[in-house]
């Protein structure tokens, strides 16, 4: 069964969240290089692997449940991670204007059509994943132009679109039909990328816009933590448990999903992609909040997520030194997430892995350890990954923007 690609990155050759480009590279505990930003994706990469080339969800168990979580929330929170992205680029503690604003606008839209490329080429190229980065050029393009933003107006803006787009989505996409669902191995077009693909930005855009806001607060501040932290519980529960509440409070919820088509557990739809995806036939999907449900409990809840696990990463890497060491592995995994994504697909196609996910355990094992290896030896001698570099080069021609 093949599954959703949770494979957001990032980064994409900007500076580093956890450097600013005239940083040292040494770290500071809540000065400077925020390295938990890096260890949170670098653990999202991880998770995105999992939702890939690991264990079936199905099989149940210990492992089971490990792989379902990995699902959708991996892809949210690299998505949320690519507000940061935005922020760096464009302005961190103050918005660039001027000159400096052009160049930064120009830097993010260069990057944006570089993704779409790149996501159609390796769309193209026949694996069976379904390759997020061309939905992460748009995602790009439609922030852009809220980067001047404060953390509270954008905070606002993120709550407005989780409120309303998922609705908006729900009226249009049925009348699109099957229009914009593109065959495999062919590119997605301008209504996949909006609407009816994996990643439609209508829907998933509001992940970016509350990662802007998050990192336009000073992270180094505790009680700034803690408000984030508090936040992401808040909204995890809001998410996952109105879900669940509303599935099985609401009269004839169960019933209408059981009855949509899908063979799955409706029962799980609170949380869990193993319900199946809306097929649009009954209002009752509003109700779900599995990771790839599109709804407004589906984004809150794995906003929640996102916000715990960054804060979490945050704290752990200023008060834990001895931590901190051993994670370096997937903090260097993090720093080149562009680099790792498009390991995994290569590395999928040159093994020929046509079901995704279902994988045995120790692909999934064998593809970690490649990546982490990979990068810790890179990190050593070089500041970004290979493809970050690349990137970086590419977006070099915005200096001459006047």
């Amino acid at each position: 069964m093949t599954q959703h690609s949770d494979t957001a990155m990032p980064s994409f050759g900007a500076e580093s969240p956890i450097r600013e480009s005239n940083e040292p590279r040494t770290a500071t505990p809540g000065v400077g290089r925020l390295i938990g930003v890096d260890l949170a994706r670098g653990l999202a990469v991880f998770g995105m692997y999992a939702a890939h080339v690991g264990p079936d969800p199905s099989e149940g168990g210990v492992t089971g449940f490990l792989m379902e979580l990995a699902h959708g929330r991996s892809s949210a929170l690299f998505a949320f991670l690519a507000g940061f992205a935005i922020v760096l680029i464009t302005g961190r503690s103050a918005p660039k204007t001027g000159r400096a604003g052009r160049q930064a606008a120009a830097k993010v839209v260069i990057r944006a059509v570089i993704l779409l490329a790149l996501g159609t080429a390796l769309t193209m190229s026949g694996t069976p994943v379904e390759v997020i980065l061309a939905f992460y050029g748009v995602y790009f393009l439609f922030v852009l132009p809220l980067y001047r933003l404060s953390a509270g107006a954008l905070a606002v803006t993120a709550a407005g679109t989780a409120l309303v787009l998922p609705q908006v989505l729900y009226v249009v996409k049925p009348a699109l039909g099957d229009g914009g669902f593109p065959s495999p191995g062919e590119p997605d077009g301008l209504l996949s990328l909006l609407f009816t693909g994996s990643y439609p930005a209508l829907t998933w855009v509001p992940f970016v816009i509350a990662g802007m806001a998050v990192a336009r607060l000073d992270l180094a501040a505790t009680a700034v933590r803690l408000r984030l932290a508090l936040t992401g519980v808040v909204l995890a529960v809001i998410g996952y448990g109105g879900s669940w509440l509303a599935l099985h409070l609401v009269p004839g919820a169960l019933s209408a999903l059981s009855a949509s088509g899908w063979g799955g557990n409706p029962a799980s739809a609170w949380w869990s992609d193993t319900a199946g995806y809306p097929f649009g036939d009954t209002p009752y999907w509003l109700l779900a909040a599995s990771p790839h449900s599109e709804t407004t409990l589906s984004i809150l809840g794995n906003t929640g997520v996102a916000i715990t696990v960054v804060t979490a990463c945050l704290a752990a890497m200023d008060h834990l030194p001895r931590l901190r060491r051993l994670a370096r592995p997937v903090i260097a995994v993090g720093s080149m997430s562009l680099t790792a994504y498009v390991f995994h697909i290569v590395g999928i196609r040159f093994l020929g892995i046509e079901e995704l996910p279902g994988s045995p355990l120790h692909v999934l094992l064998g593809f970690i350890a490649a990546v982490a290896v990979f990068a810790t030896l890179w990190s050593r001698y070089v500041s970004r990954g290979p493809l970050e570099w690349l990137m970086a080069k590419a977006t070099g021609i915005a200096r001459h923007v006047r």
